[in-house]
């Protein structure tokens, strides 16, 4: 089974992943340049989207092919987009693993066919981070995604660390995480530390949030191992949801309290519609 759809992929091609900051890049792409006096050498042609500035139809090409296309220049940077996806052995309950596999190629193609650079970054940190570059390297984006297996401690202000790092320019950081980490907090605020831009993915499972279960129970944490015991009832339940609820809504405004864009994912949402409507209002793509 394929990550995306091709019909999807398709619909994907008219997106663009939306920054807070004007960030500069290094290579021509689509995003406009924060450098006054750059050259605005022309670079090609490209079909005209909705949201696309008007200003750069090119009316000659109109009435010449009866096709809208706008112009790109030099001057406009590329961003530099950094997909940092947890793998921690709490992404291993039920689809979480499965949907921010999905999240990450659906937004990396997205960067990709937009001429942008998409590197790939874990939680817990690796040493290796891929670098991706073109529309062409979409399947090696993808086959690198599919290998990733969830496992071990969640390590986040470590991973955190070790992105910021690397070299580069600020770009655009994509974290996709479940948040289940004592130090959650600590890595949100640390992520735009060198004036970057970022946007927080928040997947969780169904059953985390409403979980079916009922009578005594023993609970394995999948990261450490540990058990606990517990006697569920249908009121520990109810107050257990609004806990769940209470956490991921402050996991939310503190992101927003960063600076960042944030949106909430379940396992088993069909991400088509979030990501061509509700993503596209959130301010994530556009």
């Amino acid at each position: 089974m394929t990550l995306l759809e091709p019909s999807l992929l398709a619909r994907l091609e008219r997106l663009q992943m939306v920054t807070r900051r004007r960030l500069a890049g290094q290579l021509s792409a689509e995003h406009r340049s924060p450098h006054h006096g750059a050259t605005i050498d022309f670079a090609e042609y490209r079909e005209y989207h909705p949201g696309d500035d008007f200003r750069r139809i090119d009316y000659a090409a109109l009435a010449r092919l009866d096709q809208l296309l706008v112009r790109l220049y030099e001057a406009e940077d590329d961003l530099t987009v950094r997909l940092l996806v947890d793998t921690s052995g709490s992404m291993a309950t039920a689809g979480k693993m499965a949907q921010a596999r999905r999240v990450a190629a659906a937004l990396g193609f997205v960067a990709l066919v937009r001429r942008d650079v998409v590197t790939v970054h874990g939680v817990p940190a690796g040493r290796h981070a891929p670098r991706f570059t073109g529309r062409h390297a979409a399947a090696a984006l993808f086959a690198h995604l599919e290998a990733l297996v969830p496992g071990g401690d969640t390590r986040f202000v470590g991973a955190v660390r070790d992105l910021l790092a690397r070299p580069g320019p600020p770009g655009l950081t994509v974290l996709i995480s479940d948040m289940l980490s004592s130090d959650w907090d600590d890595g949100v605020t640390r992520l735009p530390g060198r004036g970057g831009d970022l946007t927080v993915i928040h997947v969780l499972a169904a059953e985390e949030v409403r979980p079916d279960l009922v009578g005594d129970l023993d609970l394995v944490d999948r990261e450490t191992g540990d058990r606990v015991a517990v006697s569920l009832s249908p009121d520990a339940l109810r107050r257990y949801e609004r806990l769940a609820l209470e956490w991921a809504d402050r996991v939310a405004l503190r992101s927003r309290q960063v600076g960042a864009g944030y949106v909430r994912v379940l396992d088993d949402d069909d991400i088509e519609p979030l990501l061509l409507g509700g993503w596209r209002a959130a301010g994530v793509l556009r």
